[in-house]
């Protein structure tokens, strides 16, 4: 990420003056058994998408499926912004989606499985209010028709 100093002045303002979301009834649903008899899903905002699928514009409200099955070789990132530095996550794409340590849980007992897909949204929203009134019913149906019991969700 940048230093805000080392930003063109048009771009430290907008980031400046930009509001921040404040959310004081953030949900939480206790899981409902030990870890190792569950099944996890991930959700990134890592703005990823296999490389057939149509990529995320600006502010895109929508959200991309990943097979379980994919490798990082199907996967690019839509995702563009002057703060989001991408390098590690080019590096080893367990950095936004942990899909090689989740299997590893599994392997050891330590988690129940994993679900048959993952979900991604685009991160750096300006409203992410729309992102929840668009996708949110939507993504939570598919995880429950998926089988997931918790979500692990990897901001970016």
């Amino acid at each position: 990420m940048p230093r805000l100093d080392r930003l063109p002045q048009v771009a430290r303002t907008s980031l400046e003056t930009r509001p921040v979301e404040v959310h004081h009834d953030t949900p939480f649903v206790a899981p409902r058994g030990p870890l190792d008899t569950l099944r996890l899903a991930l959700v990134t905002t890592a703005g990823l998408h296999l490389r057939g699928d149509r990529p995320f514009t600006v502010d895109d409200p929508t959200f991309r499926v990943i097979p379980g099955t994919a490798r990082p070789a199907d996967l690019v990132s839509s995702h563009t912004s002057i703060g989001f530095d991408r390098s590690a996550q080019t590096r080893d794409l367990n950095v936004v989606l942990p899909l090689d340590r989740i299997g590893e849980l599994v392997e050891r007992g330590e988690l129940g499985g994993i679900a048959p897909h993952h979900y991604a949204l685009l991160g750096a929203q300006s409203d992410s209010t729309r992102v929840a009134e668009h996708s949110g019913d939507e993504l939570a149906r598919r995880l429950r028709e998926d089988g997931a019991d918790v979500v692990l969700l990897t901001p970016t």
